[in-house]
């Protein structure tokens, strides 16, 4: 077998042309990241995705000794895929070199090019089981990461109400050990808060410490400190973040999940305490889990009024709301997964302190309240041939929630998704998140269907449609209302230093006329194009960026509305020198809209393990800069500086936000050490 490897690998020397690892996948996440902003998301957070991406580029996964679940991780990645590459080395023995993945049954070379920035080929020998202590300190690695962010304006918050300083700062750190062990604890203070002083008197403002054990023996995970969970399709529990509406098929799908590790910056998102997984059976893994956190918000009477999610603690009102009371969650997970079929039971019971009995509006009527709540859902995954199935469905205290996805690949250049989502008014999940136009599963009906083709090595097409409805009311609008998303676009890259798309979205839902408190509604209509060219020429990453926005809503009885519409266009140079550790980023961005609806989006290069994605609302220029130097692997520094001029304002934000003058500068600096 192994002469057979060796004679295929030599021809494929003298025939094919040699696969470079390059970062394709990397620009790919990032575009469906920041499409994922564009679409409103609530506070997204992608720290912990972002530094295992970083991760697996610096220490790639070994094919050999790969799981389904590690797998599973890359999202361009078809079941099929996944599960013909576990087919091959369990058939044909331990893979020799990458050029066999050409050899495993629908990969085509596109495909491979996305997966070879991320994976390795060695040689696994047989018996060795869990490292030694020994080995886990001669070979793990430590990472320390500080940042610091000075502004070069003043919020009317400092003159009275803000208690800290002005600057931002971070530390983390980390060890890890391959996939078997990861510890560390990661730090933060926000702008305006006080340091080792008044009610931080510890130090920093918020601490996320973690330990992550895994594959030992039957033991495939253990969790202790801060982390996520994430089960089924995120009816009952996710707190992973979620791939929604965006130009790929498989994005869409929740694939991997199961315990994870918390070391972002994210205040809100996260569990204390310990979780696990076992493998019973080799087709069966039991989880359990056990949270005690304290969380912020306000407490009258006795009663929970309000839950605090931002984190800040900047002024004595909020300070005063800091770990107000407690939260406690446990449950666990059932699963089986042998060959085409998985199917997962998930089970949660949390309770406050005290009830939470938030004051709820008429749009708010049927959200969650109380003290003592539980979910159950039933999750499955089957695929017949090309056919694929998933889907989940849940229920709680209140309500309940049905999920199902029909993804059908025609073959590895065309696929087609039809996904419908039933969440009740009622239903109460409150760390639910999955598929669909709102933040949570509740109050949305919907139909989504998606079509992808690769009809030429140059070209690929993306077209969706979705069709929802809300039953019951939505803030800013007073009644049941229905609404549609429909998407297109076109990719073209005739060279590997060239690609463009262009990018259609039409939005239209239904909104309350101002100043009639509900009496009257009508839709809006969003239209969005956007046309990216990126160029790359040797050393040097050209990207230009195009967008227009237009925002109307449609005229009713004596009600008149002004077509209101913006547009942008960005440019941004990359320099990083194959031969040179020094890499320079700089972008500009100008922005003209009539108001924040009909407001632009501009990526940037960001600090280390973030993405940034700021929008843009009147009318001025944003420029950054971005310095790296990468010295010898072990140590990282990055400076960046950002400046936004508004044109037509003299004052930025409101409130204790409120930044006199029309400029707004910030100066970001990041140092890793590797030993």
């Amino acid at each position: 077998m192994k002469i057979f490897k060796i004679g295929v690998f030599l021809s494929m020397l003298l025939t094919t042309p040699v696969l470079e690892a390059q970062n394709t996948t990397v620009s790919l996440l990032k575009e469906n990241l920041e499409q994922l902003s564009m679409n409103g998301e609530e506070d997204p957070d992608w720290e912990d995705e972002l530094e295992e991406l970083s991760r697996r580029l610096q220490e790639p996964l070994n094919l050999n000794t790969a799981t389904r679940r590690q797998l599973e991780q890359f999202p361009f990645l078809t079941d099929i895929q996944v599960e013909n590459m576990l087919a091959y080395i369990g058939i044909h023995g331990q893979m020799q070199t990458l050029y066999e993945l050409q050899l495993v049954e629908g990969m085509d070379r596109r495909t491979i090019e996305l997966l070879l920035p991320f994976v390795c080929v060695q040689a696994v020998e047989e018996g060795r089981g869990y490292p030694s202590l020994r080995h886990i300190l001669k070979y793990g690695k430590h990472e320390m990461l500080a940042r610091l962010d000075v502004p070069f304006y003043t919020r009317k918050g400092y003159e009275k109400e803000y208690l800290g300083p002005s600057p931002y700062h971070s530390l983390r750190y980390a060890f890890r050990c391959s996939d078997y062990l990861q510890l560390g604890v990661t730090a933060e203070k926000d702008a305006g808060e006080p340091m080792f002083a008044l009610h931080n008197r510890k130090g920093y403002d918020y601490y996320s410490p973690y330990l992550l054990i895994k594959n030992l023996g039957r033991l495939k995970a253990l969790v202790l400190g801060n982390y996520r969970l994430s089960f089924g399709q995120g009816l009952v529990l996710s707190t992973d973040y979620r791939m929604g509406k965006t130009f790929s098929v498989f994005t869409t799908e929740r694939r991997a999940g199961g315990i994870r590790k918390h070391s972002s910056t994210d205040e809100y998102n996260y569990f204390r305490g310990a979780a696990a997984t076992v493998g019973l059976l080799p087709s069966l893994d039991f989880s359990a889990f056990y949270s005690h956190r304290s969380m912020d918000g306000v407490v009258k009477d006795g009663e929970i009024t309000s839950i605090y999610k931002t984190g800040l603690h900047r002024t004595q009102k909020e300070a005063d709301k800091a770990n107000l009371f407690a939260l406690q969650l446990a449950g666990g997970n059932l699963t089986y997964e042998k060959n085409t079929l998985k199917v997962g039971v998930t089970g949660i019971c949390y309770f406050f302190e005290h009830p939470y009995e938030p004051k709820l509006q008429k749009y708010a009527k049927y959200n969650l309240h109380g003290k003592h709540f539980y979910n159950v859902g039933l999750d499955y995954k089957y695929r017949f041939r090309r056919l694929s199935l998933t889907g989940e469905a849940a229920t709680g205290t209140k309500g309940y929630a049905l999920l199902n996805r029909l993804r059908y690949a025609l073959s590895s250049n065309y696929s087609l998704l039809l996904l419908h989502r039933y969440y009740s008014h009622d239903y109460w999940a409150m760390f639910g998140r999955s598929f669909g136009e709102s933040s949570t599963p509740q109050n949305e009906n919907g139909w989504y269907l998606a079509a992808e083709a690769v009809p030429w090595a140059c070209w690929k097409f993306f077209a969706s449609l979705d069709l929802f409805s809300f039953p019951w009311w939505r803030y800013r609008i007073s009644k049941p209302s229905q609404g549609m998303d429909g998407m297109f676009q076109a990719a073209y890259s005739p060279k590997r230093s060239l690609s463009m798309y262009l990018n259609y979205r039409y939005k239209r839902k239904e909104r309350d006329v101002t100043g009639t408190s509900g009496a009257f509604t009508s839709p809006t209509h969003h239209h969005r194009l956007r046309y990216r060219l990126t160029y790359t020429p040797g050393d040097f990453t050209l990207r230009t960026t195009l967008d227009y926005n237009h925002f109307r809503q449609q005229d009713i009885g004596e009600y008149r509305f002004e077509r209101r519409q913006g547009w942008g266009i960005s440019q941004s140079c990359a320099y990083a020198p194959s031969r040179f550790p020094l890499s320079l980023f700089v972008q500009g961005t100008y922005f003209h809209t009539d108001d924040y609806d009909s407001r632009v989006y501009a990526s940037e290069q960001g600090m280390l393990y973030t993405f940034y994605t700021p929008s843009f609302s009147g009318r001025g220029v944003r420029c950054s800069a971005v310095a790296r130097y990468d010295w010898n692997k072990r140590l990282l520094l990055l400076v960046k500086f950002g400046q936004t001029v508004y044109q037509d304002r003299e004052s930025i934000g409101s409130g204790n936000d409120l930044i006199p003058g029309n400029r707004k500068a910030d100066l970001q600096m990041q140092v890793m050490v590797k030993f």
